[in-house]
């Protein structure tokens, strides 16, 4: 016998009613994304805001909140807003390299200057004899730091 319940009624161990406003969004398959969720919301939030939800956003809601509730399980006190915090500092260091290649590619450019292509912290340096110069530590790579 396979069990017709969703996972909210599977949890709560009550029968399913035909009209189960959980049941297309928390299938019993996957009974920990309402977990997540109930420990956060809680279940009768959660259905007073999945009913005031218009029908065809509720699915995108139900993928916010669980998105949300593992964001603040994960972090208690940060949660979604941690996250975004890093990508957006992420984001503004990307740029700041980025204006400063750019101001260098300009420098250079208006200078006519020749620079010589700095070997990749994973080569070793040689000399034209062939002796190699390398560290120890391959991996020990403080004299590459800008």
């Amino acid at each position: 016998m396979t069990s017709t319940r969703c996972a909210v009624c599977k949890y709560f161990r009550r029968r399913c009613p035909p009209d189960c406003v959980f049941k297309p969004y928390f299938f019993n398959t996957n009974p920990q994304r309402f977990t997540c969720v109930h420990r956060i919301y809680g279940a009768s939030n959660l259905g007073k805001l999945l009913q005031g939800v218009p029908m065809q956003l509720r699915a995108d809601a139900v993928e916010s909140l669980y998105y949300e509730a593992k964001c603040r399980i994960q972090d208690p006190v940060y949660g979604c807003a941690g996250i975004i915090w890093v990508l957006h500092q992420q984001i503004q260091i990307a740029q700041s390299e980025l204006a400063r290649t750019q101001a260098e590619i300009a420098f250079l450019d208006a200078t006519g200057a020749v620079v010589e292509p700095r070997p990749s912290p994973s080569e070793p340096l040689v000399r034209q004899n062939g002796v190699e110069y390398s560290l120890d530590d391959q991996y020990d790579n403080w004299f590459y730091d800008i």
